[in-house]
């Protein structure tokens, strides 16, 4: 049978009160006093049970986080910055996934009601309706790269419009005249951005210059069939911007198989700066999104807000930007003087 709290009270010579108060960790026990019932706890192989904690302290110590996926190196990114965060404050990580679906990311929540203390959103969903009708009164929340600046929740958003505009601007400069877009999902606020930031950019470095926009969903698969789509236009770009730098990967698949050359025949580039972006060949010209950053930032925001007590006036929620950085890579180098036009 497992070892409870009375049998450690029992060995230790004290009322199971003391026990519970050295496993949570309360000062008001001897120094010598609390060696033994830790010693005593560990020789019975004694593991406090947390469901009791919780229901002493109305704590869980445990953080939830409602992502869009769980799949790619993105997410694989934002969920180590999360998690290390959490973890040097103590905090277990309850992860969950909407899957692009409104219904489940509002199913997400509600399942996490009464389970954490606090609560990370990231979903294309998110919108006041949304959290009114999802979100806890009262619970911690804190939301990452949504569309709206909430006036009870702390929001954390990269500058996507600025980074695309950066972009753009690099491959003008880099003597491109014929700029591609490869654009994420319709209803993505961050891939509208994304699009918004290449359209003022493309007026702004390029006028008269006619958009060319390929819609994409953020997906390796979508980047391929956006660059066979290229492949097969009477006059091709003399570049591509994709939106993220899976669909930038998948599009450069497309055209090595095409036996089309990247710079030489074609520039690329993508957005987020992901891992494998500096290992593939030519390595991918990119915007650099502080993923672990964007994750531990908002980790750390969610555990101020969790140690405010409940019965102080709320601090005003704070409303950050990150900025989003060019990174240029051998994907873009500039056209051939020859193949400039007059």
């Amino acid at each position: 049978m497992a070892t409870t709290i009375k049998d450690v009270a029992r060995e230790a010579g004290v009322s199971v009160a003391t026990v519970s108060r050295v496993m949570n960790g309360h000062a008001a026990v001897t120094p010598e006093t609390r060696e033994r019932i830790q010693r005593i706890a560990a020789e019975l192989r004694f593991t406090p049970s947390s469901a009791a904690r919780s229901l002493i302290t109305r704590r869980t110590h445990t953080v939830g986080a409602l992502l869009p996926d769980l799949h790619g190196e993105f997410f694989s990114e934002l969920i180590r910055g999360i998690d290390l965060a959490a973890r040097t404050r103590g905090l277990h990580l309850l992860l969950s996934s909407s899957h692009d679906n409104a219904a489940e990311a509002a199913a997400a929540l509600r399942a996490m009601h009464g389970r954490v203390d606090g609560l990370l959103v990231m979903s294309p969903h998110v919108d006041a309706n949304f959290l009114g009708g999802n979100l806890p009164p009262g619970l911690p929340a804190v939301l990452m790269n949504a569309s709206v600046d909430d006036a009870e929740h702390a929001t954390l958003r990269v500058d996507n419009v600025g980074g695309a505009q950066a972009m753009v601007r690099h491959l003008a400069a880099m003597g491109h005249r014929r700029i591609a877009f490869i654009a994420g999902p319709e209803h993505n606020h961050e891939a509208q951005e994304r699009l918004r930031g290449y359209r003022s950019a493309l007026a702004e470095a390029l006028p008269g210059a006619r958009e060319l926009v390929l819609q994409g969903d953020f997906t390796d698969a979508s980047g391929e069939r956006a660059g066979q789509e290229i492949l097969a236009l009477a006059e091709r770009p003399d570049a591509v911007f994709a939106g993220n730098d899976m669909m930038a990967l998948g599009c450069l698949a497309a055209f090595t198989r095409a036996g089309l050359a990247v710079p030489q025949d074609i520039a690329l580039a993508g957005f987020d700066d992901i891992p494998i972006c500096r290992y593939v060949r030519p390595a991918l010209t990119t915007v650099r999104v502080p993923i672990v950053e964007l994750g531990a930032l908002a980790l750390a925001e969610l555990a101020a807000a969790m140690k405010q007590p409940p019965a102080d006036p709320p601090a005003p929620p704070a409303h950050r930007v990150l900025r989003a950085e060019l990174v240029v890579r051998d994907s873009s180098q500039r056209r051939a003087a020859a193949a400039l036009p007059a």
